[in-house]
């Protein structure tokens, strides 16, 4: 909740309005885990709110340490969907590096856009996550205190969970919230227009849509969305806003070698994104089950950069993390773990 919210609550329930700002202050300044711990606030009252609700702090269930030190860790979740098992699971990614700390956060269980190259989507689509699962990745991580970043980059198509995403990110950056700076936090879109349109009016967060390729039939073929809601619509709705000051545009772009990753798709990129202040992540590809792709080598992602690079598009390779716990871009899914609840439940 937010503290408007928790404000209302505690009218609600006959206690002064300030008790709201209390309690918000025991959430995302102290990570408390009980209304009990609230020890500013009077026992009849925790008792009262203690009647009605819990904070929603649920520890993830297991984890797993990579070799390069990025941890998965894998929490419970109630979903949004009435037909859904009562309880689902989501992983959650934390990577180290040096003095920053990222957690790739998930916004749904599966996902609805079923991209060729992507574990997530061929788990199909079992559910929204709520606001509150959505910050419980980050509330309940071990190593919270030691978060730089939060990037909407797990499983899920953000934009297809927009409400509940645009409430966390809201939470996250206000000032009786987490207190963030917008930009510590990246939300990822396959490019859902009328939704981004929505999110970029109403928050200042970062944004990094999936590219993958800038040719119209290459990329269906990757990403089924491109019927739908092609790039060029997206980028047609990307330049209405202004990405030279604060807030970062970015593409992320998986190289598939000699599919994607030659000198005429870095042309091809460079006339797409002209005019468009923005950066590109190259991404090694990661081998998925019954998925044939060819994985690109370093020497055609890095002439790829250059390419870029020389013609004005800044552009990086993005480190592969994880990859040897199923962590790495591409690699998240809860299906097996769905199922074997699903067995035990029926």
């Amino acid at each position: 909740m937010t503290a408007s919210e928790l404000r209302e609550i505690a009218v609600t329930l006959g206690l002064p309005a300030f008790t709201g700002g209390q309690m918000a202050k025991w959430l995302y300044e102290k990570h408390v885990d009980s209304i009990d711990e609230m020890t500013n606030i009077s026992k009849a009252a925790r008792q009262r709110l203690a009647e009605h609700f819990v904070t929603g702090a649920m520890k993830p269930l297991d984890s797993q340490r990579s070799v390069d030190g990025t941890v998965k860790y894998l929490f419970p979740v109630t979903t949004t969907q009435p037909t859904a098992q009562p309880t689902r699971y989501v992983e959650t990614v934390f990577i180290p590096d040096g003095n920053r700390a990222t957690l790739c956060v998930s916004s749904q269980v599966g996902c609805k856009m079923n991209c060729l190259f992507c574990q997530t989507g061929k788990q199909g689509f079992e559910g929204n996550l709520t606001a509150a699962d959505i910050l419980n990745q980050i509330y309940s991580l071990p190593e919270h205190d030691l978060l730089t970043n939060v990037v909407f980059m797990g499983q899920g198509e953000p934009m297809d969970n927009l409400d509940a995403v645009l409430k966390a990110t809201q939470i996250l950056t206000a000032p009786d919230g987490y207190a963030w700076s917008p930009k510590r936090i990246t939300v990822s879109s396959v490019g859902v227009k009328s939704k981004l349109k929505r999110f970029l009016d109403e928050s200042q967060c970062h944004v990094a849509i999936s590219l993958h390729s800038p040719l119209h039939e290459q990329r269906l073929q990757l990403m089924p969305a491109e019927r739908a809601m092609p790039i060029s619509d997206t980028l047609e709705l990307l330049r209405q806003y202004d990405f030279t000051h604060q807030r970062r545009c970015s593409f992320e772009y998986i190289c598939f070698g000699g599919l994607n990753d030659s000198l005429m798709h870095g042309k091809e990129m460079v006339r797409l994104l002209k005019g468009l202040e923005c950066r590109v992540n190259l991404i090694r590809f990661h081998q998925i089950p019954d998925v044939e792709l060819p994985g690109s080598d370093m020497q055609r992602m890095e002439q790829l950069r250059d390419y870029l690079t020389a013609h004005g598009i800044f552009a990086t390779i993005r480190a592969s993390r994880g990859e040897d716990i199923l962590a790495a871009c591409g690699l998240l899914s809860t299906a097996k773990k769905q199922l074997e609840t699903d067995s035990n439940n029926n």
